[in-house]
């Protein structure tokens, strides 16, 4: 496995995604799901769909 190949693609896509801060967001975003109440088939959904946009909720982060 070549690793620069691996660390140029995970730098490709947190870029994408809106950077480190939106990546620390959605982080966070997904520990509070887990953390918080319902089934986790309930969490599994709430995860998706935290996903589905980069960065925490009302946040004016965007795909580049």
């Amino acid at each position: 496995m070549n690793f620069k190949t691996l660390q140029k693609q995970a730098k490709k896509i947190i870029d994408q995604r809106g950077g480190t801060d939106a990546l620390k967001q959605d982080a966070q975003e997904l520990q509070n799901i887990a953390k918080g109440k319902g089934t986790m088939s309930e969490k599994a959904k709430k995860a998706a769909d935290a996903l589905k946009e980069p960065g925490a909720p009302g946040s004016s982060q965007r795909p580049r």
